[in-house]
């Protein structure tokens, strides 16, 4: 298709070299869909071929979270991504309670005050009213005085009778000396048939959150960029030219190099 359109389009470029913008934007747009039929042949001739060979996911097994997949396959990627109902909502609030009742808009999702609420594995509630007690308690704890929730990414899946975005957290603080930030948090929520919200996953990285809070994440960033980092790719490649790279050497190297740094420590 992509070769018949062509010469109509470089007759038309002749013509009308105003059309430019569009005609590229239009030829690019074939091509992508092209390409992307061509994907789906590929991948329904690959799954056909290995008919019922499923992968397991590297964390099959974790107890973390509902959201995990068990197995996947082209077949059902594809499945997924043809069922997948992505939109925008822009939301914007100050304070999670409110926040959380804006988010439920798009949907017409209902919240009763019974949820499992688990807070990234280390914490999980069970109850709207303790959800936001708690938030409410640690802000103060850590020193945030103001927090405004954005989302963005939003995606719907109802085959799965599941949604989940990106959560942007603006942090004000409420002690001069200690600097505001913004962190990004994947929340995953699930319903039910009657649309009321029965489980939510959050999950963030709980090191560089509180790295954030005590006002060190740049000072962690710098020594883990211009000290670490050097340290460990020279590690890796004479460690990989070893040929000796696997989980036993590894686990040997990690009693052993402290045991050596202390007995040197000793000497000097």
């Amino acid at each position: 298709m992509q070769w018949q359109r062509q010469p109509l389009i470089n007759k038309l470029h002749r013509k009308h070299p105003e059309f430019l913008p569009y005609i590229h934007t239009q030829s690019s747009s074939i091509m992508c869909i092209s390409q992307t039929q061509e994907l789906r042949k590929r991948s329904s001739v690959s799954d056909a071929s290995t008919t019922g060979h499923r992968l397991e996911s590297s964390s099959s097994h974790s107890t973390i979270g509902q959201f995990t997949a068990k197995t996947t396959s082209p077949k059902r990627i594809l499945e997924k991504h043809e069922s997948i109902d992505a939109r925008k909502c822009l939301v914007a609030q100050a304070g999670l309670e409110n926040f959380i009742q804006s988010i439920t808009e798009p949907l017409d999702l209902t919240l009763p005050n019974a949820v499992r609420f688990n807070m990234n594995g280390n914490g999980r509630m069970q109850t709207w009213e303790d959800v936001y007690m708690a938030e409410r308690v640690y802000t103060q704890c850590l020193g945030i005085s103001k927090r405004i929730y954005q989302m963005h990414a939003f995606t719907h899946e109802p085959d799965r009778k599941l949604a989940y975005f990106i959560l942007e957290e603006h942090n004000e603080r409420s002690l001069p000396f200690l600097p505001g930030f913004d962190f990004y948090v994947l929340v995953f929520t699930y319903y039910n048939d009657r649309n009321e919200v029965t489980a939510v996953d959050v999950q963030y990285d709980q090191l560089s959150f509180f790295l954030h809070c005590v006002g060190l994440a740049q000072m962690h960033a710098w020594f883990m960029e211009r000290v670490v980092t050097p340290f460990a790719i020279v590690w890796a490649k004479a460690y990989n030219m070893s040929g000796l790279v696997n989980p036993f050497t590894f686990l040997l190297q990690l009693i052993l190099f402290p045991v050596l740094l202390m007995y040197y420590l000793q000497v000097l």
